[in-house]
């Protein structure tokens, strides 16, 4: 089984996970670095993508049989 989990990596090496992993034994894992923009806990802004695309009017409306089939695997 693979997972995704988010960490920061320090610029010292040291690795700290967003989130609680409880494993039953020590395991491996794959880790790939981002280059990223400075980590912030500021809000985003509203509106960034403003008249880049149009939310349909059925947007919120309940999914098709066939297709909510699919999500619960049927």
């Amino acid at each position: 089984m693979i997972r995704t989990v988010e960490a920061i990596i320090e610029s010292d090496g040291s690795v700290k996970l967003l989130e609680n992993v409880n494993l039953d034994k020590p395991h491996k894992a794959l880790v790939t670095i981002l280059e990223a923009t400075e980590l912030t806990d500021e809000l985003r802004p509203y509106g960034l993508a403003a008249g880049q695309f149009v939310v349909p009017d059925d947007f919120d409306a309940p999914l098709s049989e066939e297709i909510l089939a699919e999500f619960e695997g049927r």
